[in-house]
């Protein structure tokens, strides 16, 4: 089971970035364009707030079994990225994503909504390519 669960976190981040990435494009793109907010808008900000909190809800469940996480093992930077470094970052930007998506829907102009997003899902993606434990960090990670 966890073996899946890691599998599956780490395959469904590449869904969640490119949502990610799509999103803050776009949002960006028509706030500086001055475009309408559209329905097909509304329903990309969306699915990436679904792609995010699906991750959130898989790694709450990894960081409950994860042999990773381990409080008195805090010495060994593996061990303290996956129990704290980790999922404090994952979570600073999933809140930042759910607040620019809250705020974006009781805003009440197409350019305010568009930039709302665009500042808070980027502040999200900011974080989360920060948070990543990338090959290259010597996480125990792999890309895929």
């Amino acid at each position: 089971m966890y073996t899946g669960l890691v599998h599956a976190h780490s395959g469904l981040r590449w869904v969640a970035l490119v949502l990610l990435l799509a999103a803050v494009f776009v949002s960006v793109s028509r706030w500086m364009g001055n475009k309408s907010f559209t329905d097909g808008n509304r329903k990309l900000y969306l699915f990436t707030l679904i792609s995010v909190h699906t991750q959130l809800v898989l790694g709450l469940i990894l960081y409950v079994i994860s042999p990773r996480v381990n409080f008195s093992g805090m010495g060994d930077r593996v061990i303290r990225f996956y129990t704290v470094e980790h999922i404090t970052i994952m979570l600073l930007a999933i809140i930042a994503i759910t607040v620019g998506y809250s705020r974006s829907k009781r805003a009440t102009g197409d350019t305010q909504k568009h930039r709302l997003v665009g500042i808070f899902y980027g502040v999200g993606l900011i974080l989360i390519l920060a948070g990543i434990p990338w090959a290259f960090r010597n996480l125990g990670a792999s890309n895929f």
